[in-house]
């Protein structure tokens, strides 16, 4: 069956001028909730566990959420305690760069994620700003709670293929956050997000993922 490509209007996003209301692309989500902000949306490629995101092979620019347990702060922890080996993601994070390098588009991941040290990505070094790379890429770190979530939800991503946008820039200090968060989503003193909370994607901060993949797909 033939995928027909859809516009898909993003209000507000900031790109250098570049009016996205006017770019006609699909985008493929890749390790997303088939039930979660990606689904149904018009243009919008989903790709789950039972599609298996590793097998991804073109032609559209793609969001990324790779799997992160086993890079964030705590993986060193849980290697040690429950013997879960560190990086060890099946290969997830890899075909997800691969992926992006090759058609485009953005990977998200926890701000701070060893998958940056593993894979030689440019790491931030700003909290407003993008930091490129020798390979090629950008990296920024963003909160998510700039954009809806109820935690800030500090975050990384890695774009490729495109000039990267303004994003709404800054840095809060855990203890101002209305929820006591540490950097993956858990309660330190304060209300207790559900797992399906902590991970979720805010819409508007996926429409501007989205955002960065039309723009890879329309040529940066």
């Amino acid at each position: 069956m033939e995928h027909v490509a859809a516009e898909i209007v993003i209000p507000g996003f900031e790109a250098d001028g570049v009016e996205l209301d006017a770019v006609h692309t699909t985008v493929a989500a890749l390790y997303v909730d088939p039930h979660g902000v990606y689904a149904n949306l018009p243009g919008v490629e989903v790709w789950d566990e039972a599609r298996d995101a590793r097998t991804y092979a073109g032609p559209w620019p793609v969001v990324a959420h790779p799997p992160c347990a086993r890079w964030s702060r705590w993986a060193g922890f849980t290697e040690a305690v429950f013997r879960l080996t560190k990086g060890e993601d099946g290969g997830c994070f890899a075909s997800a760069l691969e992926a992006v390098r090759t058609w485009g588009g953005v990977i998200e991941h926890p701000a701070y994620s060893e998958a940056w040290d593993a894979y030689g990505l440019p790491e931030p070094t700003v909290y407003e700003g993008w930091t490129g790379g020798i390979c090629g890429g950008w990296s920024a770190y963003v909160e998510q709670g700039r954009y809806g979530h109820k935690a800030k939800k500090a975050t990384w991503l890695y774009a490729y293929g495109v000039d990267p946008p303004i994003l709404r820039w800054g840095h809060t200090p855990d203890q101002l956050h209305e929820w006591k968060v540490s950097w993956h989503g858990r309660s330190k003193g304060g209300p207790e997000l559900t797992k399906r909370e902590r991970s979720a994607t805010p819409v508007e901060f996926r429409d501007v993922l989205i955002g960065i993949a039309m723009l890879a797909g329309a040529g940066g």
